[in-house]
């Protein structure tokens, strides 16, 4: 079962490919880049504090 503090987190990068999903239709580089680093910086944070498995970390399934 997830804690509330993992499925806010969740719906964060949820988001977060929605918008990236949205900016791949409309072809804009400049804005995929800003979106996928910070996916990236969410997945190093919680890289560095939980294990590698989906639920921790389900950017780096992608």
């Amino acid at each position: 079962m997830k804690t509330v503090t993992a499925q806010h987190a969740a719906l964060h990068i949820d988001d977060y490919l929605d918008l990236l999903n949205l900016a791949k239709k409309v072809d804009d580089l400049k804005w995929q880049k800003e979106i996928i680093r910070k996916l990236t910086r969410m997945n190093d944070s919680n890289s560095s504090s939980k294990p590698n498995d989906y639920e921790s970390n389900p950017i780096q399934h992608l």
